[in-house]
């Protein structure tokens, strides 16, 4: 079985005081961590490693670290220790934050050509595919038009049916399955398992226990940082729920 990636003692720590990380989420982090120093382990020591056709679960509180890791996966954050070690013969496409790379003052048809060769296809292989990504998106009417006039929904809409349309060989997604209403959520779930299905490796941040115990065949449980347990989805799930009082 091939390594997708593969983590030794990987450890991220962001500055509290670091304008470039006031946001929601980091605050969540420094108040779950409850430390009083002026660094926050976001990632703290980590060894892991997940194989081809792997799919994984990433679960814990706000601020336990999940976000961070998958964005170490990417290469979007590079750690300040260890060293990761990802399979550069793999296609790898991320879903951490939808619409990243849009540029407003274009129309959806042309940020699909532009998001479609930023993420490695060339130009032929997305006109090939523009008429299903924009069915999927549900924006036939709105195609053409500037996507800075388009709603959140209708941004988060496009990006999710331009990144899963052609099959990547590795998708990481970090809770992006609220991208509309019931029906297009349905849709979207969809399209994961069927990516799932065809051999696509998967890793997935979301509070959605149920969707991850029922389609992951691995889950990873974070606390401050740090990997709690790694294993059997039902178990890991069941020890988290209980640890958190949550009603089984």
């Amino acid at each position: 079985m091939k390594t997708i990636f593969e983590l030794k003692n990987v450890s991220v720590n962001f500055d509290k005081h670091s304008i470039s990380h006031k946001t929601l989420r980091y605050a969540l982090a420094v108040k779950m961590n409850g430390h009083s120093s002026q660094k926050i382990s976001a990632v703290d020591n980590i060894n892991l490693v997940i194989n081809d056709g792997e799919n994984v679960g990433l679960i814990g509180r706000n601020g336990a670290g999940k976000s961070t890791l998958l964005k170490v996966l990417t290469g979007v954050i590079t750690p300040q220790s260890g060293t990761v070690n990802r399979n550069t013969g793999k296609h790898i496409v991320p879903l951490i934050e939808l619409g990243i790379g849009f540029q407003p003052d274009l129309s959806g048809r042309e940020n699909c050509y532009l998001s479609g060769i930023l993420m490695g296809y060339r130009k032929d292989e997305i006109e090939a595919r523009m008429d299903d990504i924009i069915k999927f998106s549900e924006l036939e009417d709105f195609i053409d038009e500037p996507v800075k006039n388009y709603s959140s929904g209708m941004y988060a809409r496009l990006a999710f049916a331009i990144a899963t349309d052609v099959k990547p060989d590795v998708l990481l997604v970090d809770e992006v399955f609220g991208v509309g209403d019931e029906f297009f959520m349905r849709k979207c779930i969809i399209r994961m398992q069927k990516l799932m299905k065809q051999g696509s490796t998967t890793i997935f941040v979301s509070h959605n226990l149920d969707f991850l115990v029922t389609q992951c065949n691995r889950i990873i449980w974070l606390d401050k940082g740090k990997i709690i347990m790694d294993g059997d989805p039902e178990e890991t799930a069941g020890v988290y729920r209980l640890s958190e009082g949550i009603a089984v």
